[in-house]
């Protein structure tokens, strides 16, 4: 996770001088959402009451799920190319997907432009409370015990949590059927119904529900214990030294827009992520709040794309 660099280049951005270049007046900004009903649904909408008044244009938030964050980038590719429309990109869009699918509607590098990344979450372990274990060593034995005879939901292939899901069978060794899911809020029904019997899911959805008695939270996969859940052991204290994963999320234009206009998105994203009201609720809610610019973005996406791809191809992950 980007704690430390995060942390220096949002404070650098508030601080970074206006721009003279102005996004283009008119209609509204659109920020695309690949996946409704999750943590990017929801940072887009806090980020984007803000940020639509640093602009000085209506913002809209717009869910377009599907084909693992391909459609949404198609709708942003079919968009002109002057600033006004923008993709909430994630790990799975821009890190996974490249080594997921043998084919792509999309080249990452070459069709979309890294404007910030915006922020991090761990992912929490949860399972239904009708599974017989009260910790990540007792799930493992569980499912040792029954092979193929549990299940964990995702919200769908190449995402952290498939990938999390992928490298606890690996490590721990064990069979457990996966099931990918059309987003975060169906996946996340189907486990609070027992149809499935576990998922990392991200720590802001999650853990609200374990508070609720409707989940129970075996582990976090941060290093460190969440600030907000002290009695949640991390997968690094439950016998999976070192793990950590988590998605990211950032915003994207389509190539071609003009460097202006992507530095103006930069600095004004950055300024909404540390208003007061966003930036204590996306804290309060397990987020690390990032704000890089365009090219330490770029310089991560790299990084990211070979750690996960490298995973990718250990375990033989392909889109279904």
């Amino acid at each position: 996770m980007p704690r430390l660099i995060g942390v220096c280049a949002l404070v650098l951005t508030l601080f970074a001088p206006p721009l003279a270049a102005q996004v283009p007046a008119g209609a509204p900004v659109r920020i695309i959402v690949p996946f409704p009903g999750g943590v990017a649904d929801a940072l887009a909408r806090q980020l984007g009451a803000v940020l639509s008044g640093l602009l000085g244009q209506p913002l809209l938030v717009e869910n377009r799920p599907g084909a693992s964050g391909q459609i949404g980038i198609q709708e942003l590719m079919r968009s002109p190319a002057d600033g006004r429309t923008l993709f909430m990109g994630h790990i799975g869009t821009h890190a996974v997907n490249p080594h997921l699918f043998a084919k792509l509607s999309y080249d990452p590098d070459r069709d979309l432009v890294p404007v910030t990344l915006l922020a991090a979450v761990p992912n929490l372990l949860v399972v239904h409370p009708s599974v017989p274990a009260r910790d990540v060593r007792e799930l493992v034995a569980l499912a040792r015990a029954k092979p193929g005879g549990l299940s964990y939901a995702s919200p769908g292939n190449g995402t952290s949590g498939h990938l999390a899901g992928e490298l606890f069978k690996s490590l721990a060794g064990t069979d457990i059927v996966h099931v990918p899911y059309k987003g975060a809020a169906p996946a996340m029904q189907d486990l609070i119904g027992g149809q499935v019997q576990l998922m990392f899911d991200t720590f802001v959805q999650s853990y609200s529900q374990a508070k609720a008695g409707k989940l129970r939270a075996l582990a976090v996969t941060s290093l460190r214990r969440q600030a907000s859940a002290p009695e949640v052991p991390t997968m690094d204290e439950s016998g999976f030294p070192g793990w950590e994963t988590g998605p990211w999320f950032g915003l994207f234009v389509r190539a071609g827009t003009p460097e202006a206009a992507v530095r103006r998105l930069h600095v004004q994203s950055a300024r909404a992520l540390g208003a007061p009201e966003v930036l204590e609720r996306l804290v309060a809610q397990g987020m690390d709040v990032i704000g890089s610019g365009p090219a330490e973005f770029a310089a991560f996406i790299r990084a990211e794309s070979n750690r996960w791809g490298k995973l990718v191809r250990s375990l033989g992950i392909r889109a279904e």
